[in-house]
């Protein structure tokens, strides 16, 4: 039993012994530790993942005598931090979320999404290409996490890239991301229509164990559906073969960013390791739910990979026969940073693009840059606010203006 309740500090970093990422199991491990009988294991994860309490002291269904056995022995819920905030002029919130041990990463909160689920054949595509509320009726947003403190891939026009890799985060700090941004936004799961994806700060196939800990954590523990989930890989391939087995697995989204090796290579280093033949038939052994889509994600570099030529040679690659054929391609116009050699296509040329890969019978959308202005779109999330300044304290956002 003690090794079960050691479990759960090892596997935190949020705190030696922080419970938010712990499983039911290791719960009913604690609580036997504490001699508590079982059913308290289940009001605690109640506690933690659906009424997502900050602090041990909010958990009123816990006697106050069992509250302070576990204050004593060093426990607390152990929620990331959210220390810093901008907010962008179309309603994109952007957060420095600190963990236990000061290491930071960035969430972002955007509401309304940015149409990424479009034509991927889910409920959320739905409600995005054919809303039926008024946005006063409900919340419809998406939080984009991050599964790693900076990243290893190093994509040559990701401003992440420039931080290197400090640590992978736990299922805790993954899923708790998730947890502080719906509780500051007053989210109430099943009601409101929330969309996951796993495209902030990280390769989350190079974090795959913690990664699909966390998956199982929101979609068993704090209920939202994973359907409503999308990670994005650049290719891990042998991530992508073990995601092929997994019986709940988010939607899969893929950065190929390039119609050839060379042009991919020279901004994706890791084409070196897994070239997109190989990568577009790992692709194809992942079964799809009915209607679904994989989707490949297309970062337009303005005079790289943004010509006529280079539509031409992606609608062969996904043509071809080992291709996944269930397939869509979202175009993501480059959002700049500084020191970066790149430079956004006009929109003349992303507008022929799409009509290319549309003629050809292959669906293709554009997605809506989301935050822009306070470095919170794709490839922009770099910890700009860092610990090491003057923090600043996060108003509610029912003070926030719509």
């Amino acid at each position: 039993m003690l090794n079960e309740k050691n479990e759960i500090n090892e596997k935190s970093a949020t705190g030696p012994k922080a419970l938010f990422g712990a499983t039911l199991h290791e719960l009913t491990s604690l609580m036997e530790h504490l001699r508590q009988p079982a059913y308290r294991a289940t009001q605690l994860t109640e506690a933690l993942y659906s009424q997502r309490v900050a602090s041990l002291d909010q958990i009123t269904t816990l006697p106050q005598s069992l509250r302070d056995s576990m204050h004593a022995e060093g426990y607390t819920v152990g929620l990331p931090e959210l220390v810093q905030t901008a907010r962008s002029i179309d309603g994109t919130e952007r957060y420095l979320v600190r963990m236990a041990d000061g290491e930071t990463v960035e969430t972002v909160w955007m509401p309304g999404g940015d149409g990424g689920e479009r034509g991927d054949g889910t409920q959320a595509a739905e409600e995005e290409e054919h809303p039926t509320h008024d946005d006063g009726d409900y919340k419809r947003a998406t939080i984009c996490i991050s599964s790693q403190v900076g990243c290893a891939v190093n994509c040559q026009f990701c401003l992440t890239a420039k931080l290197g890799i400090r640590r992978n985060l736990t299922p805790g700090e993954i899923a708790g991301q998730v947890a502080a941004v719906l509780n500051r936004h007053n989210v109430e799961v099943g009601r409101d229509r929330i969309n996951l994806v796993f495209m902030g700060m990280g390769e989350p196939f190079l974090n795959y164990t913690a990664f699909m800990a966390a998956v199982r954590l929101l979609t068993a523990a704090m209920r939202i559906p994973e359907s409503r989930m999308t990670v994005s890989t650049s290719g891990i391939l042998p991530g992508i073969l073990d995601f092929a087995h997994e019986t709940v697995r988010p939607k899969l989204a893929v950065s190929l960013n390039a119609s050839n090796d060379v042009v991919r290579e020279s901004i994706m280093p890791i084409t070196r390791k897994w070239n997109i033949a190989a990568l577009l038939e790992a692709i194809a052994t992942v079964p799809l739910r009915p209607r679904e889509r994989v989707t490949f994600e297309y970062v337009l570099l303005g005079g790289i990979n943004d010509q006529p030529e280079h539509a031409e040679e992606l609608i062969a690659l996904l043509k071809n026969p080992r291709a996944q054929s269930q397939a869509k391609i979202n175009l993501i116009v480059w959002n700049s940073g500084p020191g970066m050699p790149f430079h956004e296509p006009t929109p003349q040329h992303v507008a022929a693009f799409q009509k290319h890969l549309r003629n050809a019978g292959i669906p293709a959308f554009i997605r809506r840059p989301r935050g822009r202005d306070i470095y919170a779109a794709c490839g922009q999330l770099k910890r700009t606010l860092e610990t090491s300044a003057p923090l600043v304290e996060i108003a509610p956002a029912a003070n926030l203006p719509s």
